[in-house]
Formats: C-alpha cells, sequence, structure tokens
C-alpha cells in the first residue's frame, strides 16, 4: 500500500470520528455539587433508606400502647340449649357482660419503647451510610468522566500535530531527504492514537450510563459534560483528618448508635422477667328475679426463668457484637484515611514534577529536535519519539490528577470534611 493510499485511509477514520463526537448532545458543564444535589434528591436507594427510617419511627407508638383489651359476652342455661330458656326453669342462668386488660409491669412498655427508638436511630443513621456510598460513586464516575474528556482534548491536538508531523515526513520523502519508513512510522503512531480516541468514547459512554442510573436519569437525555479537573491541595493532616473519623463517619455513627440500641435491649430484656398482670371485670344479669352478680378477677403472669435468662444472654451477646464490629469499623476506617492521605500527599509530589520537570523539559527537548529535523540536522525517529514521550507525560500527569481527586473525594466520604 501507497503512503498516499494509507494517508486517505487514515484521513477517512479520523471523518468517522469526528462526526460520531458531534453527535454527542452539546452542553454546558456540569459542576459536581450539582450532580450529588440530584443523586440525594432522585436517587431510589437513597428514598428507600429514607422511607425505612420513617417506618422505623412508628414502632414506638405500637410497642409502647397497652395490649388491646378484651370484652366478654356470656350466656349462661340450665337445663336447655336454647338460648335465653334457663330464666324460665333455673336460677342459676344469667348473661354476663363483662371486660378485662393485660397491665405489664412499670417499665416494660417504656423499655420496649426505648429499643424501638434506638433501632429507629439507627436506620436514621443509616440514611448517611447511603447518602455517602451514592456520593461516593457519583464522585468516582464524575472525575473519571472529566479524565476521559480532558486526555480526549490532548489525544485530539496530539492528532492534529501528528498529521503535520506526517505531512512534513512525507514532503521530506517527496524530495528524497527521508524514507518511507518513517511516514509509515508516524502513521502507526497515529492509528494509536484514533483506537485511544476510540476507547474513550466508549469508555465515557458506559459512565454515563452507570452516572445516570445513580441520577435515575432517563438513559436518552443528554450527555454529561465535565468541569476540567483541577488539583486541590489537602490542607488537613493526618492526624486531623484521623479525628475526623472518629467524629463523623457515618459508618461509625451507625455502629454506635448500634450499641446504643443493643443497651436499651439488654435492660429491656432484664426487664421482661417481671411479672405481668390482667385485670377482668364481669357483670352477670339474672333477668332482674334474682341478684345480679359481679365478678371482679386480678390474674398474675411469671415469665419463665429459662426463657428470660435466654433473652438476656442474647441481648448481651449481641450487644458484644456490636462493640467488636464498631471496634472491626473504626480500624478500617482509619487504615483506609490514613492511606488516602498518603496516596494523596505523593500524587501532589508527583503533580510538581510532572507540572514543574518533566512536561516542560521534555516539551523543549521535542521542540528542539523538531527544529532540527525540519533543518536536516536529526532523524525523524527522534522526532517521533520525543513526541510520544511528551504525549505519554500528558496522560499520566491527567490519571495522576484523576487519582488525587479521587482520593480526597474517598477522604471526603470518610471523614466528613469538605477537602476540594
Amino acid at each position: 500500500m501507497s503512503v498516499v493510499s494509507v494517508l486517505s485511509a487514515t484521513f477517512v477514520l479520523a471523518a468517522t470520528l469526528s462526526a460520531i463526537a458531534q453527535e454527542r448532545v452539546a452542553s454546558g458543564p456540569t459542576p459536581l455539587s450539582q450532580l450529588l444535589a440530584e443523586a440525594e434528591t432522585k436517587n431510589p436507594q437513597i428514598s428507600a433508606a429514607n422511607h425505612s427510617a420513617r417506618s422505623a419511627r412508628q414502632m414506638a407508638p405500637q410497642v409502647t400502647t397497652l395490649p388491646d383489651p378484651k370484652f366478654t359476652y356470656q350466656q349462661f342455661s340450665v337445663g336447655s340449649p336454647k338460648p335465653f330458656a334457663g330464666y324460665t326453669n333455673s336460677d342459676f342462668a344469667y348473661i354476663g357482660v363483662g371486660a378485662s386488660q393485660e397491665l405489664l409491669y412499670p417499665g416494660k412498655l417504656r423499655l420496649r419503647g426505648q429499643v424501638a427508638e434506638r433501632d429507629a436511630d439507627t436506620k436514621q443513621a443509616e440514611i448517611e451510610v447511603t447518602k455517602i456510598g451514592i456520593a461516593d460513586a457519583v464522585k468516582a464516575d464524575y472525575l473519571q468522566l472529566a479524565y476521559l474528556q480532558q486526555t480526549l482534548g490532548i489525544l485530539r491536538q496530539n492528532e492534529d500535530a501528528l498529521d503535520q508531523l506526517i505531512q512534513s515526513a512525507t514532503a521530506h520523502y517527496q524530495v528524497g531527504q527521508g524514507m518511507q519508513q518513517d511516514v509509515l512510522q508516524a502513521q502507526v503512531e497515529r492509528t494509536k492514537i484514533v483506537r485511544e480516541i476510540t476507547m474513550h468514547h466508549q469508555l465515557m459512554g458506559q459512565l454515563e450510563a452507570h452516572l445516570k442510573g445513580l441520577l435515575n436519569r432517563d438513559q436518552t437525555s443528554a450527555d454529561i459534560i465535565t468541569k476540567d479537573l483541577v488539583e486541590s491541595p489537602l490542607k488537613h493532616s493526618s492526624q486531623e483528618l484521623l479525628a475526623l473519623v472518629r467524629q463523623s463517619n457515618p459508618q461509625i455513627q451507625v455502629d454506635a448508635s448500634s450499641i446504643r440500641e443493643q443497651d436499651a435491649q439488654l435492660e429491656s430484656a432484664k426487664r421482661e422477667g417481671k411479672p405481668d398482670f390482667e385485670l377482668g371485670y364481669l357483670y352477670e344479669n339474672t333477668d332482674r328475679k334474682y341478684r345480679d352478680y359481679y365478678m371482679l378477677t386480678f390474674d398474675v403472669r411469671f415469665p419463665r426463668k429459662k426463657r428470660v435468662n435466654a433473652e438476656i444472654a442474647e441481648a448481651s451477646e449481641k450487644r458484644a457484637e456490636s462493640q467488636q464490629t464498631l471496634d472491626a469499623h473504626l480500624q478500617q476506617q482509619l487504615a483506609e484515611v490514613q492511606q488516602g492521605y498518603i496516596k494523596a500527599t505523593s500524587d501532589e509530589e508527583l503533580l510538581k514534577e510532572y507540572r514543574e520537570g518533566l512536561i516542560p523539559q521534555s516539551d523543549a527537548a521535542y521542540r528542539a529536535t523538531l527544529n532540527s529535523y525540519a533543518s536536516n540536522r536529526e532523524q525523524f525517529t527522534h522526532v517521533l519519539s520525543y513526541f510520544t514521550d511528551v504525549l505519554n507525560l500528558k496522560l499520566e500527569y491527567a490519571q495522576t490528577l484523576e487519582d488525587h481527586e479521587a482520593a480526597l473525594a474517598h477522604l471526603e466520604s470518610m471523614t466528613g470534611a469538605t477537602l476540594r
């Protein structure tokens, strides 16, 4: 295949990709804060967690209310199965009407209500865990999408620059100052960039689909355009971040609420060993021929000790389990925060090295080599090598910037602090 044919095929492919890119809906950039607010109000998981917490609040009125009262109607006949027949042939026939109420030992209902309230508090705290999880996912998708959109611009700029190099190499070849191999090698590098652009479009489409799902948007809605990534300096020390985990981490708050719930459950289980009572009153009418009967009953129910002891032991074990869960989660969160802090600070140093050293130096070397090639004092392979180095360094810088911002975003989720 001739150089002209290869160039024609490449330009056709580039035109096709450009047409695909133009099909994307153009819109202004959307800030991350706007998407986070949208997710909080529209995400189905957060909505479900809110309903769960509200339903849990309705449990306390149920468990703090006395058992349902009982109303009794009796008809007693002697000598005949027919209703009211006993009035005519027996002094013992009567019709009775009464009511009874179960009365729990003082404090039982109150403690049951405390258990229900603590459970509702735990459900409320779990809403924040759900919100943080969704926010973390939105941030990760947004930052990755911003990285892809930003590096897509870098790839397109380098595609244009490589087109100029190909034209220059072709011109040198046509006047006998270069080799066809130089043109073909440059064309290979251009095809690699075209492939990267294609992969970027694919990954961007996948990320937008996932992000729209988190936002509860229609999948056919307009594409999301992100703002450019900007480095956010980490202004908190490691000790400050670790202290914030203990104070504000949502999962730790859930575990602490669970311990308070188990404390209330343990107290309630101990009180369940106390006896309960039932008070009843019955009025019996004897058809006014004889004196009416009046009956007052008072029952005492003693809980079986074996069952009560088992309930207390169960509540005690669950309380110990909740404490160990809190300790485990705390250590896990502290370790993640420390790892994130190290990652963020290391990335800051790398970004400075890229920005102040590697990229400017490589770009200067590329331009010097390009000038030498223009005056036939340098080989084209050296120009192409420096061009590739500059491109790779810019892409590495963008990736490091995305990693840095993602680390800060995750630190925000674990500490509750605003770091960006």
